[in-house]
């Protein structure tokens, strides 16, 4: 099977993430995967020198010189999936195969990590239409999906995958030496872009009601993006600035992840999270709300505490809870490492990818 995987973004989050898994995954299994990515993104810098890769940076999404290249590159190389990972590159992808006059096309198989709706324009409409097969990160995407009109054979859930390896060689951070913490005080982490839907605010509002009871707790918060601004300021009005930092962007969120002793998602709206994923399989134990597909992650009571979105109160419950009872910590933690090595290995998420492949090129 030849995958040709495109994504369009310079940046570096779990989506890209789970592109370069996949890609990686895909090779280790036998199978030719090409990278097409922004020449100058961050996504580039970390593949292999060796993979196969095709520079692409369209200004718009519909660059329509940029989709001519690409339409080129796919007649010459034959592949039989292209995968889109990002809405510009199922815009690039679908205006690319459009201009195709090969009697048999590559089928477009088009990734779903966020629980949006689908915009209901003509582009939008047209772009998801050349879909031959959606794969969804989590069920709960799906359903939006089918609820948008897709047909359920035109869209499956293969839940996100992580590298076990990597997960075990990562040392953890020195995180109380570099922010000068004191001796000792427990950890509490975020690990998300600093955008709107992914609710730092409320952690931030649960962590003021926290050290009210525990004291000694910090909260480490890595991740750059728009919201910066609006959690300094909420930080410096709540009098947390001794104990809330702002890390920004962090290569090595695997370290951060094994040096906190409680991981919190605070997502209003979260397709799956690979941030969960990390926590999990670095033993650590969860607290995350309800939204999306977070539920299909965590188990709650089990590896974790589910709580309600924008609910501060209850997180910040849920968070003195776990501070207060480090056998539960350690029995949540041990749960998740062990759920994250059964079901959510990249080698399982590839098997389920290429399973999707095999099933469209068939049809």
């Amino acid at each position: 099977m030849f995958s040709l995987h495109i994504d369009t973004a310079r940046s570096w989050r779990g989506g890209q993430n789970q592109v370069l898994v996949t890609v990686m995954g895909m090779r280790a299994a036998g199978h030719r995967a090409m990278l097409v990515a922004h020449a100058d993104g961050e996504l580039r810098r970390r593949a292999d020198e060796g993979l196969d890769f095709l520079p692409l940076a369209p200004l718009t999404e519909m660059d329509l010189s940029a989709a001519w290249r690409l339409s080129r590159a796919i007649k010459q190389l034959r592949p039989d999936i292209v995968h889109a990972h990002d809405p510009h590159g199922v815009a690039m992808a679908a205006l690319a195969l459009s201009m195709s006059t090969q009697p048999k096309r590559a089928k477009l198989v088009a990734a779903r990590r966020v629980d949006f709706r689908l915009k209901g324009n003509a582009l939008s409409r047209w772009k998801y239409d050349q879909v031959d097969r959606f794969i969804c990160a989590s069920d709960a995407i799906r359903e939006i999906l089918l609820a948008d009109g897709v047909a359920a054979s035109r869209a499956v859930t293969v839940h996100e995958g992580i590298d076990l390896g990597h997960v075990a060689a990562a040392p953890p951070a020195a995180l109380h030496e570099e922010f000068w913490l004191p001796h000792g005080s427990p950890i509490v982490g975020n690990v998300a872009a600093l955008v709107p839907h992914k609710g730092q605010r409320h952690f931030v509002e649960a962590a003021a009601l926290v050290v009210r009871e525990v004291p000694d707790a910090r909260f480490v918060i890595a991740g750059e993006g728009e919201l910066r601004p609006t959690l300094e300021h909420l930080i410096k009005h709540l009098n947390l600035e001794k104990h809330v930092i702002l890390a920004g962007f962090r290569p090595d969120v695997l370290s951060l992840h094994k040096a906190f002793d409680v991981f919190v998602m605070s997502s209003i709206t979260e397709g799956l999270g690979t941030s969960l994923l990390d926590a999990m399989a670095c033993g650590r134990p969860i607290v995350g709300t309800t939204a999306g597909g977070m539920p299909e992650v965590v188990q709650d009571g089990k590896t974790g505490i589910l709580v309600p979105p924008r609910n501060d109160r209850v997180m910040a419950d849920a968070i003195i809870t776990l501070l207060k009872d480090p056998a539960l910590r350690d029995r949540m933690g041990t749960a998740g490492r062990a759920l994250a090595n059964a079901r959510f290995s990249a080698e399982r998420m590839v098997a389920d990818t290429l399973l999707a492949y095999r099933d469209v090129v068939g049809r």
